[in-house]
């Protein structure tokens, strides 16, 4: 690939999007440039060929692909800046921001540029990372380059803008969610005999291949629980004891609660 991206904002996002893209190699180091005004931090990826800098300006005339990865906060004053130097024929504009709508980058920028928000998770270090993404008024080729660029960093999926939130709640948020469980899971391997490490290894691990069996086989989780399920077993036992105990409904009840937060605010 030969377009060139630019990622405003250095922060851990920023960072791990161009790490992932770089040890891809689906775009060459030198076609990244990161912003950041202390560029100190951004030593590691300059090492590796990226090219850094504490100019948006000078990103967005760089770049074909723009990722916007700043504070919420920080993105009236960074556009509002930035507007003259965004160009509708060459540029498509990527916001991986939480809660800014495209609507309102749109009315920033005043332009009929080509706008995506994208919703990855922290899993975007590893390339392991669950992304969605919604658009409008873009083509199909550059929507698909898009899912291209995020697809080196994990996987993709294309939603509405209007479930962005619940994007968030349960592909970014989800990620602390499943952690928690995990945790859960050692202190319970622990009590039942392992040292940390150990129950730490088995734990992480299991998850690792129950999400796998779901995403390679396509399964539902309750065809994959039937198959380790057996009368009078020990797992169904273990099942009907945390569903007595409220652990479906509590993790349901926590999404919607997570939701509700971000629809207040």
């Amino acid at each position: 690939m030969n377009k060139k991206i630019a990622i405003i904002g250095g922060g851990n996002l920023g960072t791990a999007i161009a790490e992932g893209l770089i040890q891809s190699g689906f775009v060459l180091p030198k076609h990244i440039l990161i912003t950041k005004r202390n560029m100190s931090t951004l030593h590691a990826l300059e090492r590796k060929g990226a090219l850094v800098s504490d100019k948006n300006e000078e990103a967005v005339r760089y770049a074909d692909l723009v990722i916007l990865a700043v504070k919420p906060f920080q993105v009236d004053d960074v556009l509002a800046a930035l507007k003259k130097d965004f160009n509708e024929e060459k540029h498509v504009l990527v916001s991986v921001v939480t809660g800014i709508s495209i609507k309102h980058i749109s009315d920033i920028l005043g332009t009929k540029i080509s706008i995506v928000r994208a919703m990855p998770n922290t899993a975007i270090a590893i390339q392991e990372s669950m992304t969605c993404i919604a658009a409008k008024n873009i083509s199909e080729e550059r929507l698909q380059y898009v899912h291209e660029v995020f697809s080196q960093l994990g996987k993709t999926t294309t939603i509405d803008e209007k479930l962005m939130d619940a994007a968030t709640v349960l592909g970014a948020c989800g990620t602390a969610f499943a952690m928690r469980y995990i945790r859960a899971n050692i202190q319970g391997g622990i009590e039942i005999g392992f040292d940390a490490v150990t129950a730490n290894l088995i734990a992480a691990q299991t998850v690792k291949g129950a999400a796998e069996l779901l995403l390679k086989k396509g399964a539902h989780p309750e065809q994959e629980i039937d198959k380790v399920t057996t009368p009078k077993g020990c797992t169904i036992a273990g099942l009907n004891e945390m569903e007595h105990r409220g652990f479906s409904s509590s993790l349901i009840k926590g999404l919607v609660a997570s939701y509700d937060k971000i629809a207040k605010d």
